[in-house]
């Protein structure tokens, strides 16, 4: 990067509801729109782009999203004014002021060389909650868990899931996007119900890959559906991957219970490697397709 340029992390948590998805859209608020915006206003400048490590539907929430945008050294150096804040924590502050309420900018810092918020990334995990007791569906948490009015088997659900566990192509559970590889590593796929806790009584799914295609995980979730219910047997997922098309898939469930929780990196020392790594990755699926 040049000299007088700084990078600089972002970890950005925000309640979906409210936004037409991650991406900017013309004429829609987007959470990446309200950030580019806020960003502009305090930095006076006409635009400002940033860069996401995961892209998020509508409706869906986060609260380890992580972005990376690129300041001159002046622009991070002037951030504090009078105060004697650091840039970092002057940003976070200055972004409450001008950033609505549904999407708050938790920290802020120089990265660390060879940061990439998207490329350098080693995971991303999600959270998916249902309630299917009706003495669970609670009003003042109908915004982000998934109200099923059938109860559901979560062992099966479960056990369903786990063969779609590794490196796969993913065709059957995302849309297709032009040039876009479908071929995703998916290192967790699990239903519990907790017995304590929070979420005690619900029917919650932790889902863990290195990257997600397009609805990838709010399939995943209705496939399991289809099994919890009944209506589809165990197998029903992994036959589904293997078909590789859309043609007989199951549902693609609401966004609104959907929580992208965090996201990995490796080691500082490994930063630069690990994105040169996934993009060089990237280019050769796409051309293959």
């Amino acid at each position: 990067m040049n000299d007088d340029k700084v990078r600089v992390r972002l970890d950005v948590a925000y309640d979906g509801g409210g936004f037409s998805g991650w991406a900017t859209q013309p004429d829609l608020r987007t959470v990446q729109g309200e950030l580019e915006r806020g960003l502009a206003t305090i930095l006076r400048t006409d635009e400002v782009r940033v860069t996401v490590a995961g892209r998020t539907d509508a409706g869906v929430h986060a609260r380890g999203q992580v972005v990376h945008v690129d300041l001159t050294t002046e622009q991070w150096e002037a951030l504090p004014g009078r105060s004697d804040r650091a840039p970092g924590p002057a940003l976070v502050a200055r972004l409450g002021g001008v950033l609505a309420s549904d999407v708050v900018v938790l920290r802020a810092g120089r990265a660390p060389a060879g940061f990439d918020a998207r490329f350098s990334a080693l995971s991303r995990s999600y959270t998916y909650r249902i309630a299917d007791d009706p003495a669970l569906r609670d009003p003042l948490r109908r915004g982000w868990v998934l109200w099923n009015r059938k109860p559901l088997d979560v062992t099966a659900m479960h056990a369903a899931m786990q063969p779609l566990r590794g490196l796969h192509d993913f065709a059957s559970y995302c849309k297709p996007r032009p040039g876009a590889t479908t071929i995703r590593e998916l290192a967790q796929m699990a239903w519990e119900r907790p017995a304590d806790g929070p979420d005690r009584g619900l029917v919650v799914a932790h889902v863990r890959a290195d990257a997600f295609c397009h609805n990838m995980v709010r399939a995943l979730v209705g496939a399991s559906l289809a099994v919890g219910e009944g209506r589809r047997p165990v197998e029903f997922p992994e036959r589904l991957l293997a078909e590789r098309s859309r043609t007989n898939a199951a549902a693609v469930v609401p966004g609104h219970a959907l929580v992208l929780e965090s996201v990995s990196y490796p080691a500082d020392d490994e930063l630069a490697a690990r994105a040169e790594r996934v993009r060089a990755r990237r280019m050769d699926e796409e051309v293959e397709r």
